[in-house]
């Protein structure tokens, strides 16, 4: 690492600007392994001590790796070699839980619950779930990991007498929903695009702003009563959505 950071490799004038060589430099060092996911870099002052750079120009540098999703930076800790996430494809056709999801992988699912509990339903819960005056809604609010590494935040909301004991769900929602008749048969979802907020960003481990997928879910039963209505958030890094399209009934096409 000494020699990253030597005043020399930023002595040429035709480089570019300084804070370009320090990124070009650090993301290269990155891409052939001698950085590795979890390294620390040294600290701002530091690296401007190596490098003979100012630290205005050091913490630009830095800033732009961080919002690239390269290095990571947590408080009173320092920055460090972001881990390597792997990409993952996931179908719009199937009707999934993230557990059964990352199982179907053979991967490891962990939770980390924030929030679950019964509450009085928000305007836009009540809409969604076609609840009455005085029904309550059972909230479920969670970061899912796979593997160690956080892929989502999940915000589900269902009617209390569907489920009237959030606190018994562990690991999947629909395993649970299944045990009672209640498994949903179908969903409604929509995708956005969405720039991660700082209490998110750091759920989740990437850098604020970092780009993000926000999925609104609304899952029914096969009465069509809406049993689900799931806001979450995912890693843009880490998700890909695909969907099979096919040609539509020549009766379409020509009408």
């Amino acid at each position: 690492m000494s020699d990253l950071f030597t005043p020399a490799a930023f002595a040429d004038p035709n480089s570019g600007p300084l804070y370009l060589q320090l990124h070009r430099r650090i993301a290269e060092a990155i891409a052939a392994g001698d950085l590795r996911p979890g390294d620390s870099l040294p600290s701002e002052r530091e690296m401007a001590a190596l490098t003979g750079l100012s630290r205005v120009t050091v913490r630009k540098g830095v800033e732009a790796l961080v919002a690239s999703g390269q290095l990571v930076q947590k408080r009173g800790s320092g920055t460090f070699v972001a881990p390597q996430v792997e990409r993952l494809e996931q179908a719009l056709s199937l009707l999934t839980s993230f557990t059964e999801d990352m199982q179907r992988r053979g991967m490891q699912v962990e939770s980390r619950w924030l929030a679950r509990g019964l509450h009085t339903p928000a305007p836009e819960e009540v809409m969604a779930l076609g609840l009455g005056a005085n029904d309550r809604v059972a909230r479920l609010e969670r970061v899912r990991s796979s593997d160690g590494v956080p892929l989502a935040i999940e915000r589900a909301s269902l009617p209390a007498r569907l489920l009237p004991d959030p606190e018994t769900v562990d690991a999947s929602l629909y395993a649970v929903l299944e045990a009672r008749g209640n498994r949903p048969v179908r969903a409604v979802q929509r995708i956005s695009a969405a720039n991660l907020g700082p209490k998110d960003a750091d759920l989740l481990g990437v850098a604020t702003g970092a780009a993000g997928l926000r999925i609104e879910r609304l899952s029914y039963l096969p009465s069509g009563q809406v049993v689900e209505f799931t806001r979450s958030l995912y890693r843009g890094d880490a998700y890909d959505f695909a969907v099979e399209l096919k040609l539509a009934p020549e009766a379409e096409r020509t009408s």
